[in-house]
Protein backbone atom coordinates (compact mmCIF):
# COMPACT_ATOMS: atom_id res chain seq x y z
CA UNK A 1 0.00 0.00 0.00
CA UNK A 2 2.45 2.67 1.02
CA UNK A 3 4.36 1.72 -2.08
CA UNK A 4 1.53 2.59 -4.67
CA UNK A 5 0.52 5.72 -2.57
CA UNK A 6 4.29 7.19 -3.04
CA UNK A 7 4.27 6.32 -6.56
CA UNK A 8 0.10 7.82 -7.02
CA UNK A 9 1.74 11.13 -4.76
CA UNK A 10 4.86 11.27 -7.74
CA UNK A 11 2.07 10.44 -10.70
CA UNK A 12 -0.54 12.98 -9.37
CA UNK A 13 2.17 15.92 -8.97
CA UNK A 14 3.66 15.29 -12.34
CA UNK A 15 -0.20 15.22 -14.00
CA UNK A 16 -0.79 18.51 -11.98
CA UNK A 17 -0.23 21.97 -13.47
CA UNK A 18 2.98 23.37 -11.09
CA UNK A 19 1.65 25.88 -8.81
CA UNK A 20 3.69 28.77 -9.88
CA UNK A 21 2.07 28.22 -13.62
CA UNK A 22 -0.20 30.83 -14.49
CA UNK A 23 -2.49 30.94 -13.07
CA UNK A 24 -0.88 30.44 -10.25
CA UNK A 25 -3.86 30.52 -7.70
CA UNK A 26 -6.16 27.92 -9.74
CA UNK A 27 -3.01 25.87 -9.86
CA UNK A 28 -2.38 25.93 -6.75
CA UNK A 29 -6.19 25.20 -5.31
CA UNK A 30 -5.75 22.16 -7.40
CA UNK A 31 -2.55 20.86 -5.85
CA UNK A 32 -3.68 21.71 -2.37
CA UNK A 33 -6.92 19.52 -2.71
CA UNK A 34 -4.82 16.58 -4.75
CA UNK A 35 -1.83 16.26 -2.99
CA UNK A 36 -0.40 15.09 0.20
CA UNK A 37 -3.34 13.72 1.66
CA UNK A 38 -6.13 10.91 1.86
CA UNK A 39 -5.68 6.97 1.86
CA UNK A 40 -5.41 7.04 -1.95
CA UNK A 41 -8.44 4.46 -1.92
CA UNK A 42 -9.25 4.42 -5.46
CA UNK A 43 -6.05 4.20 -6.98
CA UNK A 44 -4.64 1.15 -4.63
CA UNK A 45 -7.69 -0.61 -6.00
CA UNK A 46 -7.15 0.37 -9.74
CA UNK A 47 -3.48 -1.19 -9.43
CA UNK A 48 -4.59 -4.18 -7.09
CA UNK A 49 -7.38 -5.07 -9.86
CA UNK A 50 -3.96 -4.36 -12.90
CA UNK A 51 -2.33 -6.62 -10.49
CA UNK A 52 -4.96 -9.26 -11.53
CA UNK A 53 -4.75 -8.89 -15.11
CA UNK A 54 -1.24 -8.80 -15.16
CA UNK A 55 -1.21 -5.29 -16.25
CA UNK A 56 1.77 -2.97 -17.04
CA UNK A 57 2.29 -0.44 -13.71
CA UNK A 58 3.09 2.48 -16.20
CA UNK A 59 -0.57 2.13 -17.42
CA UNK A 60 -1.93 2.06 -14.05
CA UNK A 61 -0.39 5.03 -13.11
CA UNK A 62 -2.68 7.43 -15.67
CA UNK A 63 -5.61 5.10 -14.58
CA UNK A 64 -5.06 5.31 -11.05
CA UNK A 65 -4.68 9.45 -11.26
CA UNK A 66 -7.42 9.90 -13.38
CA UNK A 67 -10.01 8.79 -10.92
CA UNK A 68 -8.33 9.94 -7.95
CA UNK A 69 -8.60 13.64 -9.86
CA UNK A 70 -11.85 12.90 -9.99
CA UNK A 71 -12.71 11.93 -6.23
CA UNK A 72 -10.69 14.99 -4.99
CA UNK A 73 -12.89 17.27 -7.48
CA UNK A 74 -15.93 15.94 -5.67
CA UNK A 75 -14.50 16.54 -2.70
CA UNK A 76 -13.54 20.33 -2.86
CA UNK A 77 -17.27 20.59 -3.96
CA UNK A 78 -18.60 18.38 -1.75
CA UNK A 79 -17.23 21.09 1.10
CA UNK A 80 -18.66 23.76 -0.47
CA UNK A 81 -21.37 26.03 1.17
CA UNK A 82 -24.36 25.00 -1.02
CA UNK A 83 -23.31 21.49 -0.19
CA UNK A 84 -21.95 20.29 3.07
CA UNK A 85 -20.88 23.22 4.44
CA UNK A 86 -17.76 21.97 5.81
CA UNK A 87 -14.49 23.70 6.75
CA UNK A 88 -12.19 20.50 7.64
CA UNK A 89 -10.92 17.96 4.82
CA UNK A 90 -7.57 15.64 5.42
CA UNK A 91 -7.03 17.14 8.47
CA UNK A 92 -6.81 20.86 7.28
CA UNK A 93 -9.03 23.66 5.60
CA UNK A 94 -10.94 22.82 2.96
CA UNK A 95 -10.42 24.69 -0.41
CA UNK A 96 -13.18 27.34 -0.48
CA UNK A 97 -11.84 28.11 3.60
CA UNK A 98 -8.04 27.82 2.29
CA UNK A 99 -8.31 30.10 -1.04
CA UNK A 100 -12.19 31.25 -2.01
CA UNK A 101 -15.44 29.92 -2.96
CA UNK A 102 -14.83 31.24 -6.57
CA UNK A 103 -11.30 29.50 -6.37
CA UNK A 104 -12.32 26.20 -4.99
CA UNK A 105 -15.30 26.08 -8.05
CA UNK A 106 -13.09 26.50 -10.42
CA UNK A 107 -10.37 24.07 -8.77
CA UNK A 108 -12.97 21.10 -9.32
CA UNK A 109 -14.24 21.89 -12.53
CA UNK A 110 -10.20 22.00 -13.47
CA UNK A 111 -9.66 18.37 -11.82
CA UNK A 112 -12.49 17.19 -14.04
CA UNK A 113 -11.28 17.98 -16.75
CA UNK A 114 -8.01 16.97 -16.09
CA UNK A 115 -8.91 13.77 -15.40
CA UNK A 116 -10.30 12.59 -18.73
CA UNK A 117 -6.81 14.57 -20.17
CA UNK A 118 -5.11 11.72 -18.17
CA UNK A 119 -7.15 9.25 -19.23
CA UNK A 120 -6.28 9.73 -22.54
CA UNK A 121 -3.15 11.65 -22.66
CA UNK A 122 -1.06 7.86 -23.19
CA UNK A 123 -2.40 4.40 -24.46
CA UNK A 124 -3.72 2.92 -21.72
CA UNK A 125 -4.68 -0.52 -23.56
CA UNK A 126 -3.77 -2.35 -26.01
CA UNK A 127 -7.16 -1.96 -28.22
CA UNK A 128 -7.56 1.99 -28.38
CA UNK A 129 -11.98 0.58 -28.49
CA UNK A 130 -10.82 -0.73 -24.82
CA UNK A 131 -9.39 2.77 -23.73
CA UNK A 132 -12.54 4.53 -25.19
CA UNK A 133 -14.58 2.65 -23.18
CA UNK A 134 -12.67 3.55 -20.02
CA UNK A 135 -13.02 6.77 -20.96
CA UNK A 136 -16.80 6.08 -20.55
CA UNK A 137 -16.45 4.06 -17.51
CA UNK A 138 -15.13 7.00 -16.06
CA UNK A 139 -17.67 9.58 -17.47
CA UNK A 140 -20.96 7.64 -16.31
CA UNK A 141 -19.48 6.92 -12.72
CA UNK A 142 -19.00 10.44 -12.22
CA UNK A 143 -22.16 12.14 -13.71
CA UNK A 144 -25.93 11.92 -13.10
CA UNK A 145 -25.97 8.03 -13.33
CA UNK A 146 -23.02 7.62 -10.83
CA UNK A 147 -21.61 10.04 -8.07
CA UNK A 148 -23.39 13.45 -8.52
CA UNK A 149 -26.75 11.53 -9.16
CA UNK A 150 -25.78 10.23 -5.75
CA UNK A 151 -25.21 13.50 -4.43
CA UNK A 152 -28.10 14.71 -5.47
CA UNK A 153 -30.22 11.73 -3.54
CA UNK A 154 -28.57 12.64 -0.84
CA UNK A 155 -29.07 16.73 -0.66
CA UNK A 156 -32.67 15.89 -1.37
CA UNK A 157 -33.05 12.98 1.43
CA UNK A 158 -31.90 15.55 4.35
CA UNK A 159 -34.73 14.91 7.41
CA UNK A 160 -36.27 11.85 5.21
CA UNK A 161 -36.16 8.55 6.40
CA UNK A 162 -34.90 6.12 3.39
CA UNK A 163 -35.83 2.20 3.61
CA UNK A 164 -32.47 0.38 3.04
CA UNK A 165 -33.15 -0.32 -0.62
CA UNK A 166 -33.12 3.75 -1.34
CA UNK A 167 -30.14 4.06 1.05
CA UNK A 168 -28.35 1.10 -0.90
CA UNK A 169 -29.18 2.82 -4.09
CA UNK A 170 -27.90 6.62 -3.49
CA UNK A 171 -24.34 4.86 -2.15
CA UNK A 172 -23.90 2.48 -5.00
CA UNK A 173 -24.28 5.61 -6.85
CA UNK A 174 -22.48 8.51 -4.85
CA UNK A 175 -19.79 6.27 -3.41
CA UNK A 176 -19.63 3.29 -4.90
CA UNK A 177 -19.57 3.97 -9.02
CA UNK A 178 -16.18 5.67 -8.53
CA UNK A 179 -14.86 2.78 -6.60
CA UNK A 180 -16.19 0.29 -9.74
CA UNK A 181 -14.80 2.24 -11.56
CA UNK A 182 -11.43 2.68 -10.15
CA UNK A 183 -11.44 -1.32 -10.79
CA UNK A 184 -12.97 -1.68 -14.10
CA UNK A 185 -10.05 1.03 -14.83
CA UNK A 186 -7.70 -1.14 -13.19
CA UNK A 187 -8.55 -4.08 -14.98
CA UNK A 188 -8.85 -2.84 -18.22
CA UNK A 189 -4.92 -2.12 -18.48
CA UNK A 190 -4.14 -5.13 -18.40
CA UNK A 191 -5.03 -9.10 -19.79
CA UNK A 192 -9.04 -9.36 -21.17
CA UNK A 193 -11.21 -10.93 -18.54
CA UNK A 194 -13.74 -13.13 -19.46
CA UNK A 195 -17.56 -12.07 -19.01
CA UNK A 196 -17.62 -14.04 -15.87
CA UNK A 197 -14.52 -12.82 -14.14
CA UNK A 198 -15.71 -8.81 -15.34
CA UNK A 199 -19.07 -9.73 -13.82
CA UNK A 200 -17.44 -10.86 -10.50
CA UNK A 201 -14.70 -8.57 -10.08
CA UNK A 202 -17.47 -5.65 -10.42
CA UNK A 203 -19.64 -7.38 -7.68
CA UNK A 204 -16.49 -7.63 -5.65
CA UNK A 205 -16.02 -3.74 -6.16
CA UNK A 206 -20.30 -2.74 -6.09
CA UNK A 207 -19.96 -4.75 -2.17
CA UNK A 208 -16.86 -2.91 -1.47
CA UNK A 209 -18.13 0.28 -2.41
CA UNK A 210 -20.99 -0.03 -0.41
CA UNK A 211 -19.04 -1.35 2.65
CA UNK A 212 -16.97 2.10 2.74
CA UNK A 213 -19.51 4.28 2.92
CA UNK A 214 -21.19 1.80 5.82
CA UNK A 215 -17.77 2.32 7.72
CA UNK A 216 -18.06 5.95 7.38
CA UNK A 217 -21.34 6.16 8.95
CA UNK A 218 -20.05 4.16 11.58
CA UNK A 219 -16.91 6.29 11.49
CA UNK A 220 -18.61 9.12 12.15
CA UNK A 221 -20.44 7.87 14.62
CA UNK A 222 -17.60 6.64 16.97
CA UNK A 223 -14.40 8.53 15.85
CA UNK A 224 -13.37 12.23 16.54
CA UNK A 225 -12.42 14.98 14.38
CA UNK A 226 -8.77 14.62 14.96
CA UNK A 227 -9.08 11.18 13.98
CA UNK A 228 -10.78 11.51 10.80
CA UNK A 229 -9.52 14.32 9.18
CA UNK A 230 -12.97 15.86 8.84
CA UNK A 231 -15.66 17.41 11.14
CA UNK A 232 -17.28 14.88 12.94
CA UNK A 233 -21.03 13.41 13.58
CA UNK A 234 -22.03 16.33 11.33
CA UNK A 235 -24.43 13.59 9.14
CA UNK A 236 -26.53 13.05 12.25
CA UNK A 237 -26.11 16.49 12.86
CA UNK A 238 -27.48 17.62 9.49
CA UNK A 239 -30.10 14.62 9.75
CA UNK A 240 -28.63 13.17 6.62
CA UNK A 241 -29.79 9.48 5.92
CA UNK A 242 -27.05 6.97 7.01
CA UNK A 243 -26.99 3.29 8.29
CA UNK A 244 -26.44 3.76 11.09
CA UNK A 245 -29.58 5.38 11.86
CA UNK A 246 -31.15 2.99 9.79
CA UNK A 247 -29.99 0.19 11.69
CA UNK A 248 -28.22 1.31 14.71
CA UNK A 249 -24.49 0.93 15.30
CA UNK A 250 -24.58 -3.19 15.79
CA UNK A 251 -26.92 -3.08 12.42
CA UNK A 252 -24.26 -1.15 10.38
CA UNK A 253 -21.63 -3.31 11.86
CA UNK A 254 -23.11 -6.60 10.68
CA UNK A 255 -23.89 -5.06 7.75
CA UNK A 256 -20.34 -4.32 7.02
CA UNK A 257 -19.34 -7.29 7.49
CA UNK A 258 -22.02 -9.09 5.71
CA UNK A 259 -20.72 -7.18 2.35
CA UNK A 260 -17.09 -8.11 3.02
CA UNK A 261 -18.14 -11.64 3.11
CA UNK A 262 -20.47 -11.46 -0.21
CA UNK A 263 -16.65 -9.40 -1.60
CA UNK A 264 -14.64 -12.06 -0.62
CA UNK A 265 -16.70 -14.63 -2.51
CA UNK A 266 -16.63 -13.09 -5.80
CA UNK A 267 -13.15 -12.76 -6.18
CA UNK A 268 -12.64 -16.88 -4.91
CA UNK A 269 -12.30 -18.27 -8.54
CA UNK A 270 -9.35 -15.96 -8.71
CA UNK A 271 -7.67 -17.22 -5.88
CA UNK A 272 -4.21 -15.62 -5.46
CA UNK A 273 -4.49 -13.40 -7.86
CA UNK A 274 -7.20 -11.49 -6.18
CA UNK A 275 -4.70 -10.67 -3.19
CA UNK A 276 -4.16 -7.36 -2.83
CA UNK A 277 -8.08 -6.85 -3.69
CA UNK A 278 -8.91 -9.12 -1.04
CA UNK A 279 -6.07 -7.24 1.55
CA UNK A 280 -7.61 -3.80 0.40
CA UNK A 281 -11.39 -5.33 1.29
CA UNK A 282 -10.42 -5.91 4.58
CA UNK A 283 -8.40 -2.46 4.85
CA UNK A 284 -11.75 -0.56 3.42
CA UNK A 285 -13.72 -2.28 6.07
CA UNK A 286 -11.31 -2.20 9.31
CA UNK A 287 -10.10 1.34 8.73
CA UNK A 288 -10.48 3.38 11.96
CA UNK A 289 -9.91 7.14 9.65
Amino acid sequence: MHAVQARVETVLDALLPPANQHPARLHEAMRYAVLDGGKRVRPLLAFAAGELVGADPARLDHAAGAVEMIHAYSLVHDDMPPMDNDVLRRGKPTVHVKYDEATALLAGDALQTAAFDALTARPLADDPVVQLGMVRTLARASGSHGMCGGQGIDLYSVGETLTLPQLELMHILKTGALIRASVALGAACGTALSDDERTRLDHFAKCVGLAFQVVDDILDEEADTATLGKTAGKDAANHKPTYVALLGLKGAKDKAAELLADARAALAPFGDRALRLNQLADFIVDRRF
